[in-house]
């Protein structure tokens, strides 16, 4: 799939096959590399973001939304601001349903993408640790990826403000699975013990008070200073805010941009086993 989403081999695998795009929520990276890894695989695209542009604008809800994509395209991608939407969708629809992020709930391909970028830079998949630094309450990259990090057996490190900590039950799930896993609000306690800092921004359009928002913001700033001599990588989901330093750009710390490209072949990856493998 890299290669093809390089540009350096071609693919029809999906010709013919249409993507139904449900995007509630604004949306850069998920969106366009789901409409690129489509594309790349011979495909086609149909959909809205946002609801002004839709008939959701007029008061049409998401199941009857969802049911007449349904009937124009063979698999739909979706993203909502409301937890667990995607299964809702999938228990009435015929066609797969990808979840794109569920408000502060999951976020599963962003955590394949996530795990393949790791293998790639790491070269395996246990024997390491991950920081994940920041949102950590909001933060639905982080909950999906925890859940898949406890998979392989790796250890984490948690770095929020008490404010935005891990939430309880993923924790509890953790623990329950004998899951190591250290907590801290401050990131200079765990530079020495990572080999992954995955950052995330904190979430101002989750936040109920926007003066809670204010009084966190800015809570970590990783730049080059803080990491340089450090045997780690830096990732982050993007977009970044003021979290991470543009002075780490062009350092071998860098891997975030990696990882957003290889949201396209771990994407493509995935329609090509929903709707190829389905008929």
């Amino acid at each position: 799939m890299e290669k093809i989403a390089e540009s350096n081999e071609y693919s029809n695998d999906l010709k013919g096959k249409i993507l139904g795009m449900m995007f509630y929520e604004p949306s850069t990276r998920t969106r366009l590399s789901f409409e690129t890894s489509m594309k790349r695989l011979g495909g086609s695209c149909i959909g809205f973001v946002g609801i002004d542009a839709s008939s959701v604008s007029k008061g049409e809800n998401l199941a009857d939304t969802s049911k007449m994509l349904e009937s124009y395209s063979d698999a739909i991608v979706l993203r909502h601001s409301l937890e667990g939407v995607s299964k809702f969708i999938s228990d009435i629809v015929d066609v797969p349903v990808i979840n794109a992020g569920d408000g502060a709930g999951q976020h599963p391909t962003q955590t394949l993408l996530d795990l393949y970028t790791m293998k790639k830079e790491l070269g395996k998949l246990k024997d390491f640790t991950v920081s994940l630094v920041g949102d950590l309450k909001y933060g639905r990259t982080v909950h999906s990826l925890a859940y898949a990090l406890a998979l392989f057996g790796i250890n984490m490190n948690f770095v929020s403000p008490k404010e935005l900590s891990m939430p309880d039950e993923i924790l509890h799930d953790l623990e329950k699975n004998n899951i190591s896993f250290n907590q801290t609000n401050d990131i200079k306690d765990i530079l020495n013990n990572s080999d992954v800092l995955y950052v995330t921004r904190i979430q101002k359009e989750r936040f109920p008070d926007v003066e809670e928002y204010s009084k966190i913001k800015g809570a970590y700033l990783i730049d080059k200073k803080l990491i340089e001599g450090k045997n780690l990588i830096v990732m982050h989901p993007l977009p970044r805010v003021d979290e991470i330093s543009h002075d780490i750009d062009n350092t071998k710390y860098n891997t975030y941009f990696k990882q957003a490209f290889n949201g396209v072949p771990v994407r493509m990856a995935i329609l090509n086993t929903l709707i190829k493998n389905k008929f």
